[in-house]
């Protein structure tokens, strides 16, 4: 077990952080190291499309009015296993098929991490069709408007808006800097818990389709007057876009603007990311999004610049997005076959109020040894003794009570004052810094409960739980399959 606590040493630790997930250079052609990357786009068979949908079963939509949508998207499994969304056009939406066929082709030659990238195309007969990446992981609209584990927390909704201005400033260098009705349901969530922009956007729903589908109320000025979609329209759209990463709501840009000008603009901010932004960051925010928005096309930022501005803007650059978004990655299959304890099977959830009822309910039966031996080489109680043991006493109240930062203050005095240790205390002050969000401290605590008690299962399962929050999936396994096994061959004995 000395191998293991000395692997996940924090010097070990740090080093494993540094790397940022916004150090991706090669945004062109997808990422050299990413994974079974595309093949070139493709022309499909409507039968294979139509295999690959379940015969285009209304249980395989996953656009947002359903059947009600002029064009449906439908999810499909290809032959090769690989899933893909599928959208399906109007049949009089692009009677030129050699017009479409172009138009599909030239987005197809697109490559990009940061986009839901355009993969193949359908023309066969009436048949126009669409084949994209398939994201699982939702839509913006649904983190920001209908959340239901948690809200978007900051740093992610600086990402969101740093990768979408990355994805439009590639699109805008290879010649398509054209978007049609950029929307919180434009961006797409993939299995890392990146956004990506989907690649649907860059062409028109049809032929001679209106650019914009949404309330007029955010549509580009420009747009009303001509009729005709501008890169400096994309950008307006992008500003929207920004304001709903600040509001959570989708905001009319005309409220948003009255609020900025009368420097009310923290009225604009979600009231769930309260005390969680400076409010320097939120006015360099508001002010890049007042940009977007203003009323003269030329006087509105382009896509570089924007990244610029918002790179600048990033914070817990080394956390990945899943980590961010709260996303559960898949688990390897030997986690899985795993006989996993109530325990394990918390750590493994990351349900953090299951492995407080845990504590609650295992107490302190595991320092009984630990705390006799201490106690024996102390000839006398003294008054610094006592005071420690109420700081103890006062930090399992407030554990008890779901007073975390409590907790966290009460267990940290009664280890600081160093007349005992308790691999206890370490633990329930690790489960109190996850409860607040502290997952580097709470990591510390777990290793250092191993160090005072080297063959407690807990340790190692408390140690999983922090490396899940980090987003360090293959060590957490590694770590929970030691607990488990630890844990089984305790039971034994």
């Amino acid at each position: 077990m000395g191998a293991r606590c000395s692997k996940f040493s924090l010097c070990w630790f740090h080093s494993h952080l540094k790397p940022s997930v916004l150090e991706s250079s090669d945004l062109d052609n997808g990422g050299k190291s990413e994974k079974n990357s595309w093949p070139s786009f493709i022309e499909f068979s409507h039968e294979q499309l139509k295999a690959a949908t379940s015969g285009f079963s209304s249980d395989n939509i996953v656009s947002e009015h359903g059947l009600k949508a002029p064009n449906v998207v439908y999810k499909g499994k290809l032959d090769n296993g690989r899933w893909v969304a599928v959208k399906r056009f109007n049949k009089l939406a692009w009677p030129d098929s050699r017009q479409f066929l172009e138009e599909a082709r030239s987005v197809g030659n697109l490559r990009s991490e940061r986009l839901a990238n355009l993969i193949g195309c359908c023309c066969e007969g009436e048949e126009r069709l669409l084949i994209a990446e398939f994201m699982p992981n939702e839509t913006l609209a649904k983190h920001l408007f209908h959340w239901e584990a948690q809200p978007m927390r900051w740093a992610m909704r600086l990402r969101v808006a740093l990768y979408l201005a990355q994805a439009l400033e590639y699109c805008s260098s290879k010649g398509r800097a054209l978007y049609h009705d950029l929307n919180a349901y434009r961006v797409l969530f993939d299995q890392d818990g990146n956004p990506r922009l989907s690649c649907f956007g860059l062409m028109k729903n049809s032929r001679d389709g209106k650019s914009y589908s949404t309330n007029l109320a955010f549509t580009p000025p420009e747009y009303l007057r001509t009729g005709r979609v501008t890169a400096e329209s994309v950008v307006y759209s992008f500003g929207t876009m920004l304001l709903d990463l600040l509001s959570g709501k989708h905001i009319p840009p005309s409220h948003a603007l009255d609020l900025i000008r009368g420097k009310n603009f923290l009225m604009l901010m979600d009231s769930a990311l309260e005390g969680h932004f400076s409010n320097d960051d939120g006015t360099e925010l508001v002010r890049l999004a007042s940009r977007c928005l203003q009323y003269e096309a030329r006087e509105r930022p382009n896509a570089k610049s924007l990244v610029i501005a918002l790179m600048s803007l990033q914070k817990e650059t080394e956390v990945p997005s899943y980590v961010l978004m709260g996303i559960r990655q898949e688990t390897a299959s030997s986690i899985q076959q795993l006989t996993l304890t109530p325990f394990g099977d918390a750590c493994l959830r990351m349900d953090l109020t299951a492995i407080h009822e845990i504590l609650e309910k295992l107490g302190y039966k595991d320092d009984e040894g630990i705390a006799n031996e201490l106690q024996l080489s102390f000839q006398m109680w003294t008054s610094q003794m006592q005071e420690t043991l109420n700081c103890k006493k006062h930090g399992d109240t407030a554990f008890r009570a779901k007073d975390f930062e409590t907790a966290i203050d009460r267990y940290t005095k009664f280890i600081d004052g160093g007349t005992m240790v308790s691999p206890t205390v370490y633990a329930r002050r690790c489960l109190s810094y996850l409860m607040c969000e502290m997952p580097q401290e709470a990591l510390g605590d777990a290793m250092q409960a191993q160090v005072v008690s080297p063959e407690w299962p807990t340790a190692l399962y408390l140690q999983a739980a922090c490396l899940f929050k980090l987003g360090m999936d293959n060590d957490a396994q590694e770590t929970l399959k030691d607990g488990t096994n630890l844990e089984s061959k305790r039971n034994k004995t």
